[in-house]
């Protein structure tokens, strides 16, 4: 074991710095506006200081050296100049062995899955993509979104990246992982249960597309997994909310006790709010939220969490909403939720279309982002960014975008070592913060937000040029603030 430990040891050195190498010429889309620049965060397992280190799963060694040898094949093969070979990032596309569990059109559903050979980490990732809630925009959506209610066009692979990215430059701490993505072809934010009828005319299967690929997968290695993440964005991060405890539960049925299932909701805790203009609920956009759910549920014979349902018995659609099930989730889940996020502005009739916004309009932007703050102030492991913004975890961007210093895949890693410490009974680790929110009160006052761009123009905006965009008034709120206009100018500019 002490030659296995040098020879990984070895590897690993190596491969942090030509991996990083090779990886960066596969990136792009940084954000590229100006900001502090820490010392990079180092995360080593016996104390709280500060090397970023790309864990690898070496718990097979010891009971399986062919495992081992496979995945020291999978290491040296990565340290060839990448000029010199295509490295295989892609996950391949899957149907489900259970033809009967569909798409809304009938076809079959699947997953994208790219293994990791030795990982028994997991991440089962929700494509999000908004919904429909009856045949005329169900109908509407077929003609105009097919993707997202058919698998007939869906190509052979797909490459995944942010979070579902195998470049650790990329993804510092889930790169290894074994990576799952099921594409959205339900309709239902992965809460349908109905197959379909002549009445629908489509079939709903969201939550058992989700309960399908896990049993799939436990043939593939999911049997061997110690830690589940079941990950999603937009609806699959509403999905997340709604399904976590149920695979927890699948898995527990079928024996499989020792697998951790956790959550992770990027960009899918919406607000039950009153809409800025109420409008005539033609479509998922322009409906009121609750509108919207109330009407969905009842069409796709929408699934809820067993404990929330309860809860909100005969008021079902309260448990699509963040702050009304999170309570009720047994399962560790970490929530990452823009303060001002551009979908949750769309259903409020806030239509940001390049005029400056009226003050009125200003003024519900800035409640939006307390009353987030307010419904995620209890939630134990959360970032929660003051950006103007939509889903972030397969971005390439997401490790730049920051609260309070601390990156998203930082606090995520913070969040794993809380959640195993926890289950040793050992102290939270230090300096490792799992609950950031910014403090300040206006859309991109963050200077780490990603690039905002001028929707006629097409060209970068600073965070001046956006506020003053949406219309803020520098010399009003400088009054206000008892200070001179340039100091607050200049606050703004370095994100104070």
């Amino acid at each position: 074991m002490t030659a296995i430990r040098m020879v990984s040891s070895v590897l690993l050195l190596v491969l942090m710095q030509s991996g990083a190498l090779c990886a960066r010429r596969f990136r792009g889309g940084r954000n590229p506006q100006p900001r502090r620049s820490p010392p990079p965060p180092t995360y080593r397992a016996d104390r709280g200081d500060t090397t970023e280190s790309f864990p690898l799963d070496f718990t097979a060694v010891e009971e399986n050296m062919d495992n081992f040898m496979t995945q020291v094949k999978n290491l040296a093969q990565s340290l060839y100049p990448c000029s010199a070979q295509k490295l295989d990032y892609d996950m391949k596309l899957n149907f489900l062995e259970n033809t009967s569990v569909t798409c809304n059109d009938g076809s079959p559903a699947g997953y994208y899955l790219k293994e990791s050979r030795g990982s028994r980490r997991w991440l089962i990732f929700l494509e999000g993509g908004w919904y429909c809630f009856n045949k005329e925009n169900c109908d509407s959506r077929y003609e105009t979104m097919r993707r997202l209610m058919s698998s007939s066009k869906w190509p052979q692979t797909k490459t995944g990246t942010g979070i579902l990215s195998s470049l650790p430059e990329e993804n510092p701490h889930w790169w290894n992982a074994n990576m799952v993505f099921i594409p959205y072809c339900s309709s239902d934010v992965w809460s349908g249960a109905t197959a379909k009828t002549e009445q629908s005319g489509y079939a709903f299967m969201g939550s058992l597309i989700i309960q399908e690929v896990v049993k799939d997968l436990l043939n593939k290695g999911l049997d061997n997994a110690k830690v589940l993440l079941l990950a999603g964005s937009s609806a699959g991060g509403t999905g997340v909310l709604l399904n976590v405890d149920n695979v927890a539960e699948l898995l527990e049925g079928l024996g499989h006790t020792g697998i951790q299932v956790r959550g992770l909701s990027d960009s899918g805790w919406f607000l039950d709010n009153k809409q800025y203009h109420c409008t005539d609920c033609v479509d998922a956009v322009s409906c009121a939220p609750t509108e919207t759910i109330k009407r969905g549920i009842k069409y796709w014979g929408g699934v809820v969490p067993e404990r929330c349902r309860q809860t909100h018995e005969g008021e079902e659609w309260n448990c699509f909403f963040g702050y009304r099930v999170f309570p009720s989730i047994k399962s560790p889940v970490f929530v990452v939720q823009w303060l001002f996020d551009e979908a949750q502005l769309t259903v409020d009739n806030i239509q940001l279309t390049g005029q400056p916004v009226q003050e009125g309009q200003w003024r519900y932007i800035q409640n939006l982002g307390i009353e987030l703050r307010n419904t995620l102030k209890d939630v134990p492991a959360m970032f929660a960014p003051a950006c103007l913004s939509h889903e972030v975890i397969t971005r390439n961007y997401w490790i730049d975008v920051q609260v309070k210093g601390t990156s998203l895949p930082r606090a995520l890693h913070c969040w794993d070592r809380s959640l195993q410490d926890n289950r040793n009974n050992k102290a939270p680790p230090k300096g490792c913060p799992v609950h950031l929110i910014d403090s300040c009160p206006w859309p991109h006052c963050n200077p780490t937000c990603p690039t905002i761009r001028d929707q006629f123009t097409g060209q970068e905006m600073n965070v001046i040029q956006f506020l003053m965009h949406m219309g803020f008034d520098v010399q009003k709120m400088a009054q206000q603030q008892g200070m001179d206009p340039s100091k607050l100018l200049g606050m703004l500019s370095s994100g104070s």
